[in-house]
């Protein structure tokens, strides 16, 4: 008993070997105070995650098949059913995703016996909506716009003079015409309307789809302005026929120098009317509904 008892006793008070410090739970939880203690905490850290909803999913694999030139406009989708079962997802999740590609404007869904899903020509009127729900958000203020349209327009005046043909400047000399009958007859939101198309027609004949996307984007937004002033004054701008045909023989004459003072006069005096009354420089007055002809 006494053989056994001094035994253990040896066993316990024995040294462990060199370099060899015995790990205890409490001595890591000393550790992980005294880090914590000196101010330098561990940042969490989480794993990416790699899982993505089926109906994103669908929308990339319709784009791939567009830009592969498998799908082209006009082109029509394979039947729901069919689409659905080669996708391996539900009609629902499959009509969230079509939805989603018609909103954005890249697919026209039809009704009916003839319908389906069908690619669009391409909807740059999107554009529009996007600069629209950036000024609601404020990402982008109203003086912002203002000044981008005056740098966009002088870029697509001195490409108008390069690259413009006659039947565009053909096209700009009707719509002065419609814009002096409308003046002469007091139709004054008509003439908007008619500012309008005349912007869209000097897009044109820049030669530059993406140049005229932008500026069909900002003009339409400012001419919600011109819009709005010209209903509550009964005012318009003076003038504008008479600058109009000047900007026009400009154009055709591919005097740039010209061409683009006569714009940035014409802009300066707009921007004058609209700043005689700060109403009219209001966001709300931009994202208003304006009537069936005016896009949205």
């Amino acid at each position: 008993m006494i053989h056994l008892i001094i035994t253990c006793m040896t066993t316990k008070s024995s040294p462990r070997p060199p370099g060899r410090p015995r790990q205890t739970s409490s001595g890591r939880r000393e550790r992980a105070t005294d880090h914590r203690a000196a101010g330098t905490p561990a940042a969490p850290t989480f794993r990416p995650i790699h899982t993505r909803r089926a109906f994103e999913e669908i929308c990339d694999r319709i784009r791939e098949q567009l830009a592969l030139g498998v799908l082209k406009p006009g082109d029509k989708l394979p039947a729901e059913r069919d689409l659905a079962q080669q996708l391996g997802v539900s009609r629902n999740v499959l009509r969230e995703a079509l939805r989603s590609l018609e909103m954005a404007g890249v697919l026209r869904l039809r009704k009916g016996v003839k319908g389906g899903a069908f690619v669009r020509e391409g909807d740059t009127s999107r554009m529009n909506v996007v600069m629209q729900d950036m000024l609601s958000l404020g990402t982008i203020s109203v003086r912002e716009l203002s000044e981008a349209r005056v740098h966009v327009l002088d870029l697509a005046v001195r490409l108008a003079c390069a690259n413009g043909r006659q039947a565009h400047f053909d096209a700009l000399d009707d719509n002065i015409e419609r814009t002096d009958l409308a003046t002469r007859e007091g139709r004054l939101l008509d003439r908007v309307e008619c500012s309008r198309d005349f912007y869209r027609h000097l897009a044109a004949a820049t030669g530059n789809k993406v140049i005229a996307m932008i500026m069909d984007s900002v003009t339409e937004i400012h001419m919600r302005f011109v819009y709005a002033k010209v209903a509550s004054s009964g005012v318009a701008m003076a003038r504008l026929v008479e600058r109009r045909r000047q900007f026009v023989a400009a154009l055709r004459e591919r005097n740039v120098s010209a061409a683009t003072r006569s714009m940035r006069v014409h802009l300066e005096a707009v921007q004058r009317m609209l700043e005689q009354d700060p109403g009219a420089m209001s966001l709300h007055v931009a994202l208003a509904e304006m009537r069936p002809g005016m896009r949205r």
